[in-house]
């Protein structure tokens, strides 16, 4: 689901690879066709994709800020959310990989949202609804 085609224009692609084990859980983020040099932010999200960018939710967070929506450094960090900020090469494509000891609550993390800025925060460009699976 595409909110801006400004920035992901028409035609480019994700993928995004979940493997989770005894270890911990891995996410890995591959893009193609985006800005190239462009520094952009992707977090798992915890409402799946629709047409309102405000549906995919909040960031997916290991320890849940008791208060919504959360600005609380004490949360909104990359060691307690899955963080998969990439810059695209002069093809435009990127990768990012996030690895946490801990899973994913099952039904709580459902998508991949591409924000226009990396870090916590940033427009919300690009949606993708992706089936994480608990760790097993």
């Amino acid at each position: 689901m595409t909110y801006d085609s400004g920035w992901v224009p028409p035609g480019a692609r994700i993928q995004v690879v979940q493997d989770s084990g005894r270890q911990g859980t891995a996410v890995e983020l591959r893009v193609a066709g985006l800005r190239p040099g462009h520094a952009y932010g992707a977090h798992v999200h915890t409402g799946a994709c629709t047409a309102d960018p405000a549906d995919a939710g909040g960031h997916y967070q290991h320890r849940e800020d008791p208060v919504q929506s959360s600005e609380d450094p004490d949360y909104v960090n990359p060691h307690n959310e899955v963080w998969l900020d990439f810059t695209p090469d002069e093809h435009g494509e990127g990768f990012a990989a996030a690895h946490h000891r801990w899973g994913f609550r099952p039904g709580e993390a459902n998508s991949v949202v591409i924000h226009q800025e990396p870090g916590g925060a940033g427009e919300r460009l690009a949606c993708f609804t992706v089936p994480f699976e608990p760790r097993g």
